[in-house]
C-alpha cells in the first residue's frame, strides 16, 4: 500500500520562497515509473493542480504557478519537491501530493502566504 507524506510548510510572506517535500513509502510499483502531482485546495475552492512530473521527468505546470514554481523528483530518495518562489497571497491553500498512478494522496501541508 503506498503512503504520500507532505512536509515543508508554514507562514511566509509575498515574495517569500518554500520549498515542499513529498516521500512516499509501501508496497507498490517502483517509484521511479509513477507519474507524481502537487495540487492545492484554498478554503472555498476545488482542489487545482499545481504542477505534475512524469516518470521522465517531463513537467507540466498551472499557468498561474507558470515561472514561479518547480516540481523534480529524487527517485533514489522516492520522493518529489516543489519549489514555491515569489510565493502570492493567492497561493495560500493546503497543497496535496499524489500518486498519480495509485491515485492515492498525502495528507497535505499547509501554505500561507500574507501580504
Amino acid at each position: 500500500q503506498v503512503q504520500l507524506v507532505e512536509s515543508g510548510g508554514g507562514l511566509v510572506q509575498a515574495g517569500g520562497s518554500l520549498r515542499l517535500s513529498c516521500a512516499r513509502s509501501g508496497s507498490g510499483s517502483l517509484f521511479s515509473i509513477n507519474a507524481m502531482g502537487w495540487y492545492r485546495q484554498a478554503p472555498g475552492k476545488p482542489r487545482e493542480m499545481v504542477a505534475l512530473i512524469s516518470s521522465g521527468s517531463s513537467t507540466n505546470y498551472a499557468d498561474s504557478v507558470k515561472g514561479r514554481f518547480t516540481i523534480s523528483r529524487d527517485n533514489a530518495k522516492n520522493t518529489v519537491y516543489l519549489q514555491m518562489n515569489n510565493l502570492k497571497p493567492e497561493d495560500t491553500a493546503v497543497y496535496y501530493c499524489r500518486d498519480i498512478r495509485y491515485s492515492v494522496w498525502g495528507q497535505g501541508t499547509q501554505v500561507t502566504v500574507s501580504s
